[in-house]
């Protein structure tokens, strides 16, 4: 019930906009071939950015036990040039929010949500966004 409460306070002030913000941006990497890899994860950080709470990001090859591209050398690369054009400047971003959420008591959720959000920004690919319970099943431990 929190965390539904809590989606619901973050989508009316401002969650919304930050999955727009990154729907738009994978729609435009979704634009080119050589784009679709990180528009996947574009994506994925929207669907997060929507809801965040009660859901956390896991490793596909962790949540489905095989390998694929996103989470082969090629995954890796991918996030290199993720990191290198885009991923610190979101990140930057996202930190910055999230210490302005932070600078009163009750913005401390919302705070740490930015910071999660931040953490996946700088190497989307290969991640998935899934239910915490699910998360804790498949890694076999409390995240």
């Amino acid at each position: 019930m929190l965390s539904f409460i809590g989606n619901i306070i973050w989508f009316l002030f401002g969650g919304v906009f930050m999955a727009l913000g990154w729907f738009l941006a994978g729609c435009l990497m979704a634009l080119s071939i050589v784009g679709l890899p990180w528009a996947r994860a574009a994506f994925n950080i929207a669907k997060f950015a929507l809801m965040p709470f009660g859901r956390t990001l896991v490793r596909r090859d962790t949540l489905t036990g095989r390998s694929d591209i996103g989470t082969s050398a090629f995954g890796f690369i991918g996030n290199v040039i993720w990191f290198v054009f885009a991923g610190w400047w979101l990140c930057i971003g996202h930190i910055m929010s999230g210490l302005a959420c932070c600078l009163t008591i009750i913005g401390i959720p919302w705070g740490w949500q930015h910071f999660k959000i931040a953490a996946i920004t700088l190497a989307p690919i290969g991640m998935a966004v899934v239910p915490i319970a699910h998360a804790e099943r498949a890694q076999g431990m409390k995240l």
